[in-house]
């Protein structure tokens, strides 16, 4: 099975890209476990695995933060929360933070060895970007229904739009640090 994106009509969503090449670890990673191969708005899907990504890691550290208050413990409710902002609001964000960074200094070699893999530069099915950017702009959103909603809409709308002088650096730029 190959896909070819037909969104922008650009010569690099014309190359097909075979399903067969998640099989490759950089492959996987670099098309956002296969979201890149959605034939419609890649980017926005890649966006999702992003926001899922990073609402995991916040669910982790809720349930680790449940299973310390159970009917055994001996924390008074004044500890519990003490407890609770340093080391969830405060230590869960530079924890967050910590993976968000990983995932975007990795994702320069992951997405620049895949183009040079696939011989494309910013194929449209390497979504990685899209996955590290939708993380990073979830670090400042409110952690509401309303603010994760209007942090991925402004993403996306920016990451498509790419007003000057995003543009003009996203266009000079090659390799990975060019694609993300």
């Amino acid at each position: 099975m190959t896909i070819s994106p037909p969104e922008s009509g650009h010569k690099r969503d014309r190359i097909p890209v075979p399903a067969a090449l998640l099989r490759d670890p950089v492959h996987l990673l670099a098309l956002g476990f296969g979201s890149g191969l959605a034939p419609v708005a890649p980017g926005t899907f890649g966006s999702i695995v992003g926001l899922l990504f990073l609402s995991t890691i916040a669910i982790g550290l809720l349930y680790a933060a449940g299973l310390m208050w159970g009917e055994h413990t001996s924390m008074t409710m004044v500890e519990y929360w003490r407890w609770w902002v340093v080391h969830l609001w405060v230590e869960g964000f530079f924890f967050a933070l910590t993976v968000t960074v990983v995932v975007t200094i990795a994702g320069i070699w992951i997405c620049g060895e895949s183009a040079r893999r696939l011989g494309v530069h910013d194929h449209s099915a390497i979504v990685w970007d899209e996955v590290a950017g939708m993380m990073l702009t979830l670090l400042a959103a409110p952690a509401t229904w309303w603010g994760i909603g209007l942090a991925f809409g402004l993403f996306r709308l920016f990451d498509v739009w790419k007003p000057w002088p995003i543009r003009e650096v996203d266009h000079g730029m090659r390799g990975g640090l060019g694609i993300m």
